[in-house]
């Protein structure tokens, strides 16, 4: 799908949630899945510098460039990766945006250990990591998201047999000096895409009803 087909969809279900919100009846959450055609999207304070290409250049290789209201710098969206768009009333669930954000690392982190991938995050770089405080240390999910009225949108980012020459238009996430990887590259061989895909809503889902107070 495209992002901004996927972006109207997630504001659709949004105002869905908040209208039910407004009339006291239980909020429609979804967890929207998808995998984009080739786009490069730059969150609301980010800097257009970490974009190392014209825009021309971009639409001649059939990509591109969107700034948009999440969280987090300029990342990269394309085939293979797994994109993950929550749509969540957190403030009904009693979740904080921080504990929310650590939902979303610690699934993929969960994800990943099936795979024989051990990975982390941090408070100092948000998303998902392998190898993170060593000179190897590479990004394999990124996150931003936006939280409004306590009801969430956009989400992650996960590098599943992603291109990863798509990311030398840009500086990842804002970093000049840090890597990125993907399932594929660590195992060496492609994976299921929809395997990872139906486990990943599980974990999410899972854990947020865990967290739920």
């Amino acid at each position: 799908m495209s992002y901004v087909s996927a972006w109207n969809r997630q504001k659709e279900y949004v105002e869905l949630v908040r209208s039910m919100k407004e009339n006291q009846t239980l909020s429609e959450e979804r967890i929207i899945i998808v995998e984009h055609a080739p786009v490069y999207t730059i969150g609301f304070h980010g800097n257009a510098g970490n974009m190392l290409a014209s825009e021309d250049y971009l639409k001649s290789v059939g990509a591109e460039l969107i700034r948009i209201e999440r969280g987090g710098d300029i990342t990269y969206h394309g085939p293979g990766q797994l994109v993950v768009y929550p749509i969540i009333d957190i403030a009904r669930r009693g979740i904080g945006v921080k504990s929310y954000v650590h939902i979303l690392e610690h699934s993929v982190i969960e994800l990943l250990k099936q795979y024989g991938i051990h990975a982390s995050c941090n408070d100092s770089a948000i998303g998902v990591w392998l190898d993170w405080g060593e000179a190897s240390e590479r990004k394999i999910c990124a996150i931003g998201v936006k939280v409004r009225h306590g009801v969430t949108m956009h989400g992650l980012a996960l590098n599943v047999n992603t291109d990863l020459n798509a990311f030398n238009l840009i500086n990842p996430c804002g970093f000049v000096d840090k890597g990125v990887t993907s399932i594929a590259r660590e195992l060496g061989k492609p994976v299921d895409f929809d395997s990872a895909s139906a486990s990943l809503g599980k974990i999410i889902s899972r854990r947020l009803k865990e967290a739920t107070r």
